[in-house]
C-alpha cells in the first residue's frame, strides 16, 4: 500500500498546494505603486537531469528496472528465514539498504518528471515524458511490492531480536511504522493489481485534473487568462476587477462542471473500493494512518474549529464588511485588500530580503539553508502558461535537494507564500540526512515548519511597523491568513467527508456537489459573506481534493500547533532555535507527540486546540479595539 512507510511506491508528482485557498498576511514594506516584481528566478533542474532526452535518464531507468528485478530475485520468499538467522539483523539491514537506494533512484527520476511537468503541463513532449516515466516507475516497482508485505509477516519476536543489532536498529522507526500498516495489507497479487492499475486508475484521473485545470481560460476584461492570474484578481484593489474575476471563474467552471464532477466521483469511488478491501473503518482513516495521527485527535481539532467559527471567521468578516462600509461582502470580495492597506507591488529582491532577514533573526543556520534556494536556483517563481497553479516545495530525494515552485506576482500574500514554502524547504533539507525511507515527515508535522516560517516573517514585519493603520492592515492580513489556514481548511475537510460519505450511495451530480459546497462554506464563512450565484462550483479548482484526499486538515493542525509553539518561543529563556531545528531534522524518525515533548506541548490534550484558536481570537479582539 502507498504510505509514508513505503515511499518507493509513492506517487512521484510534486504535491500541489493551492495558495489561492489561503490569503497571506499583508507586509509593511512596499515599494512605490509603479514597481514591478522584477526578473524572477527559474529553477535549474539540471541537478537532477539535464533534460528529458538526457542519456542519464535512459541509464537510470534501465538501472531502476535491473535493480528492482535483482532485488526481488535475491529476497522474495526469503525474509522470514533470513531474519531468523544468527546474523539476521545484519542480513536484513543489507536488504533494507538496497531497498532504500532503489527508493532514492526512483525519487530522483519521479521528481524530475513531476517537476518538469509542473513547470509546463501542456507541452506534448513533456506530458509524454511524464507519463512514460511514471509508467516505467510503476512497472519497475511491482518487483518491490513483496518486500513491505513479506517483512510485515515476519514474527514480531524475530523482528525485535533482529533490530537489536545496530545495523537494523538504525531503521527501527521505519520498520515500526511499516508494521502499523499490517492490518490493512492484502494478499500479494491483489496488492500488485492495485499497484499496476493505479496508472490507468487514480493516477490517470489526477493527470486529467492537472491538464484540465492548467488549460482552462477565463475571460476577464477582454483578456483570456489562466487560472492563477484570474484567482489573483480576487485580491485586486479594484472592486470591478474582483467581481469580473469572480464571474469569469463561475462561468468557466460551469462550462466544465461535468468533467470535474466525473473526476471527483471516480476518485471517491476508487478510494471507497480501496478502503473497503483494506478494512478501513472511516473514510479518512487511511490518511490518519499515513499521517501517524489518531482519529480522535483530528476529530477534536475539527470539532474545536467548527465550534469556533462564530468567534473567528463570522466575527472577522463582519469587521471587514464594516471597513468597506457594508453589511455584507460578496464572496469575490472575501480576500479583497483592506481600504487602508498600503498599495504597490513588492519586487522580488525585497521579498527575498524580508523572508531571509526574518529567518536570520531566529536562526542564522535556518537563514543559510533558505538562502541556498536563491543562490543555487532551487526556486521557480514566474507565472507561465501551462505552469501548475499555487505553490509547493518538493523534497525530491535525499541525494539531491528540494525545489520550490510558486507563481510570484508581487502581492503581499506572495511574500508569505515564499516564507511558507522556504519553511518546507528548510525542513526537507534538514530531514534529508535520515535517508529516503525516514526523511519524509507525516502531514501532521509537515506544515509546522512552513507555518512557523510565515509567523517569523509576520512577527518581524509587525515589530517594524510604526503606522497605526499599517499595523492594523498587517494584523488583519494575518488574521485572514489564519482563517484561511484553519477555518477554511477544516471546512474543506468537512466538504470532503460529506462527498466521500454520500458517494457510497451512488454518483453525485455537479449540482449536488455544489449544494454540499455551499452548505459547508455558508457555515464557515458566516452571515457577513454574501454567497452569490456561481460560487457553488468553486470546489472544482482545489487540487488537494484530487491529489491528496483529506490532506487539508494538516494545515489547521500545523497552524494551531505553531500558535502554541510560537508562544513557547516568545517565553523561552534560550535554546529554543536549537530544539526547533532538531525537531525538523528528526524527519520521520519520531512520532509527533515525542517531538513536541521538549516544548511541553501535547496535542492529545482537548484544550490544546482551544489554545491555538485563542491566538486568532485574541488578534480579532485587538482589531475590534482599533475601530
Amino acid at each position: 500500500m502507498t504510505s509514508r512507510s513505503s515511499s518507493a511506491l509513492r506517487k512521484s508528482t510534486a504535491q500541489r498546494k493551492s495558495t489561492a485557498t489561503k490569503s497571506a498576511a499583508k507586509s509593511k514594506v512596499v515599494p512605490k505603486a509603479a514597481a514591478k516584481p522584477g526578473k524572477l528566478p527559474e529553477w535549474n533542474l539540471a541537478d537532477l537531469y539535464s533534460g528529458i532526452d538526457a542519456p542519464e535518464v535512459v541509464r537510470d531507468l534501465q538501472k531502476m528496472d535491473a535493480e528492482c528485478v535483482a532485488f526481488e530475485t535475491d529476497y522474495k520468499g526469503k525474509l522470514a528465514e533470513g531474519a531468523a538467522r544468527d546474523d539476521g539483523g545484519k542480513w536484513l539491514a543489507g536488504a533494507v539498504r538496497r531497498y532504500e537506494a532503489i527508493d532514492d533512484l526512483a525519487g530522483r527520476l519521479g521528481s524530475y518528471a513531476g517537476l518538469i511537468h509542473a513547470g509546463d503541463s501542456v507541452d506534448p513532449a513533456i506530458t509524454k515524458f511524464y507519463g512514460d516515466v511514471s509508467e516505467r516507475l510503476t512497472n519497475a516497482s511491482v518487483h518491490l511490492l513483496f518486500f513491505a508485505l513479506e517483512l510485515n509477516r515476519v514474527d514480531d519476536a524475530v523482528i525485535e531480536r533482529a533490530m537489536a543489532t545496530p545495523e537494523l536498529g538504525h531503521y527501527r522507526p521505519w520498520i515500526e511504522d511499516l508494521r502499523k500498516d499490517k492490518p490493512y495489507q492484502l494478499e500479494d497479487r491483489v496488492e500488485q493489481l492495485f499497484h499496476e492499475k493505479s496508472q490507468s486508475g487514480y493516477a490517470a484521473w489526477n493527470r486529467l485534473f492537472d491538464q484540465t485545470i492548467s488549460g482552462l481560460r477565463f475571460k476577464v476584461g477582454g483578456k483570456e487568462l489562466a487560472i492563477e492570474p484570474t484567482l489573483n484578481l480576487l485580491q485586486d484593489r479594484a472592486p470591478a476587477k474582483r467581481k469580473a474575476a469572480g464571474q469569469a471563474l463561475a462561468k468557466t467552471f460551469k462550462a466544465n462542471e461535468r468533467t470535474f464532477a466525473l473526476i471527483t466521483n471516480t476518485l471517491a469511488k476508487d478510494k471507497e473500493i480501496s478502503d473497503r478491501w483494506r478494512g478501513f473503518a472511516d473514510i479518512a482513516d487511511s490518511r490518519h494512518l499515513a499521517n501517524r495521527v489518531e482519529r480522535e485527535v483530528v476529530d477534536a481539532l475539527a470539532g474545536s474549529v467548527r465550534s469556533a467559527y462564530p468567534k473567528l471567521s463570522h466575527r472577522y468578516y463582519r469587521l471587514k464588511a464594516g471597513w468597506f462600509k457594508r453589511k455584507k461582502l460578496a464572496h469575490w470580495d472575501r480576500n479583497a485588500p483592506l481600504p487602508f492597506a498600503a498599495t504597490g507591488s513588492i519586487a522580488w529582491p525585497e521579498a527575498r530580503n524580508m523572508v531571509l532577514s526574518a529567518y536570520r533573526g531566529f536562526s542564522p543556520e535556518m537563514a543559510a539553508i533558505a538562502e541556498r534556494f536563491f543562490t543555487d536556483r532551487w526556486i521557480d517563481a514566474p507565472v507561465r502558461p501551462g505552469k501548475a497553479p499555487g505553490a509547493f516545495s518538493h523534497p525530491t530525494t535525499p541525494s539531491a535537494h528540494p525545489y520550490v515552485l510558486m507563481n510570484y506576482q508581487g502581492k503581499p500574500r506572495d511574500v508569505m507564500t515564499l516564507a511558507h514554502e522556504l519553511g518546507h524547504g528548510v525542513h526537507q533539507v534538514l530531514a534529508a540526512k535520515n535517508g529516503a525511507l525516514m526523511a519524509p515527515t507525516p502531514l501532521t508535522l509537515a506544515e509546522t515548519a512552513s507555518v512557523f516560517g510565515e509567523m517569523l516573517t509576520f512577527k518581524r514585519l509587525l515589530a517594524e511597523t510604526r503606522s497605526a493603520r499599517q499595523r492594523q492592515a498587517l494584523l488583519a492580513g494575518k488574521v485572514e491568513d489564519m482563517i484561511n489556514t484553519v477555518v477554511r481548511q477544516i471546512a474543506f475537510y468537512s466538504f470532503e467527508r460529506a462527498i466521500h460519505t454520500e458517494r457510497k450511495n451512488g454518483e453525485l451530480t455537479a449540482e449536488r456537489i455544489g449544494e454540499i459546497w455551499l452548505s459547508v462554506q455558508g457555515e464557515s464563512l458566516g452571515p457577513a459573506i454574501d454567497i452569490r450565484p456561481g460560487y457553488e462550483n468553486f470546489w472544482m479548482y482545489i487540487p488537494h481534493f484530487i491529489h491528496s484526499p483529506f490532506y487539508v486538515y494538516a494545515y489547521a493542525f500545523g497552524d494551531c500547533l505553531v500558535n502554541s509553539l510560537y508562544a513557547v518561543y516568545e517565553n523561552a529563556q534560550g535554546g529554543f532555535a536549537e530544539r526547533y531545528l532538531a525537531m525538523l531534522a528528526a524527519g520521520g524518525t519520531k512520532h509527533y507527540s515525542e517531538l513536541l515533548k521538549p516544548f511541553g506541548l501535547d496535542a492529545k490534550d482537548p484544550k490544546f486546540w482551544d489554545g491555538g484558536l485563542s491566538v486568532i481570537s485574541g488578534m480579532i479582539d485587538e482589531l475590534e479595539t482599533m475601530g
